[in-house]
């Protein structure tokens, strides 16, 4: 997986001379420093300050997971791309052209759930037809004449339960899901959606680390305490394309199955250790699959996409040029 290491067990996490070592059940781990860019913990780690001292040294991104396998936070190292000019562009963007790049953004969604239900319907799944001439002949203007952000995101909102309505056409039935419930997920397409979604995120989040810009000022969702909301606007186009072709992938191809990839109890339902590495490994896969960039003119993955979405948006900033997120259809 590259420069991203997974840590799924309980353990002890370290320094050891100019490496990582992880200890568990009495037996050592050691993790290399070179290439290694963000750190997954999603079990109980032990950590210490000399430790995260080295990570910062290093510029290693560390995220922190709780036992329902939700976000629980980021270990930042001392931000080094610091701009203050950038900053004061950002929320100058903010306060003139914030409805602007927001509907980039929404109708981005819009552009690659068209193009991943345009898939089905290929492939003679005719039942989708109705959603896509939904987003074709409606969403898009729904999105133009929005007025505020409220009413930007209750475009989106009926984009995506339209999107969940067409998954009975494509997908096993006990894959099927009613609606979308987060904490805690209560099925297990809500449990691959939310460990997706947050795996995503923070992918996000160690994208936009490496750049100037600050992870504070968003434009889709309210800038607020607490959460790195940019990631959450950066995030959204690309789920369709990372998250739920991970999830069909995985589901339609049996790779995981609801007997043998979940913990169920009453009120929640989890991917268990098995069916996480499983997906966990689906997802990076996917992250480091490759299309032909139609600007570029060369193979780009979906983890450059997603930096040079990053790009592009601070040239939207500094240079005021049209913010045009990732777009499955035009391939940039």
């Amino acid at each position: 997986m590259g420069s991203t290491k997974y840590i799924t067990s309980m353990g002890e996490l370290s320094r050891k001379d100019n490496s990582l070592c992880f200890r568990r059940d009495g037996k050592n781990v050691y993790i290399p420093i070179e290439n290694t860019k963000e750190i997954y913990c999603l079990n109980e780690v032990s950590i210490n300050s000399k430790l995260l001292d080295f990570l910062g040294q290093n510029h290693i991104v560390v995220h922190f997971f709780n036992y329902y396998g939700g976000y629980s936070g980021t270990f930042y190292p001392k931000d080094q791309y610091m701009s203050g000019r950038l900053l004061v562009r950002q929320v100058e963007k903010f306060q003139e052209q914030r409805m602007q790049v927001a509907k980039a953004i929404v109708r981005g969604i819009g552009i690659n759930i068209y193009e991943i239900l345009y898939h089905y319907y290929k492939h003679n799944k005719k039942e989708v037809k109705e959603t896509i001439d939904w987003i074709k002949k409606e969403f898009y203007g729904s999105v133009d004449q929005a007025e505020n952000v409220k009413s930007l995101m209750s475009a989106e909102g009926e984009l995506w339960m339209r999107f969940y309505s067409c998954f009975p056409h494509f997908l096993p039935e006990d894959f099927v899901m009613n609606k979308r419930v987060k904490r805690p997920p209560d099925n297990p397409m809500n449990a691959m959606v939310s460990f997706g979604n947050t795996l995503l995120y923070t992918k996000t989040i160690s994208a936009i680390f490496r750049t100037h810009l600050d992870q504070r000022i968003s434009y889709l969702h309210e800038p607020s305490e607490g959460r790195f909301s940019l990631s959450l606007d950066l995030s959204e186009v690309f789920k369709p394309v990372i998250v739920y072709r991970t999830i069909f992938d995985l589901v339609n191809n049996r790779k995981i199955q609801v007997e043998k990839h979940f913990d169920k109890k009453v009120n929640y339902c989890l991917l268990n250790d098995e069916g996480r590495k499983i997906f966990i490994e689906a997802f990076e896969g996917r992250m480091e699959s490759v299309f032909q960039h139609l600007v570029l003119k060369r193979k780009v993955s979906y983890r450059t996409a997603l930096k040079l979405d990053c790009y592009k948006l601070i040239k939207c900033i500094l240079e005021d040029k049209e913010f045009k997120p990732f777009s499955l259809k035009e391939g940039y």
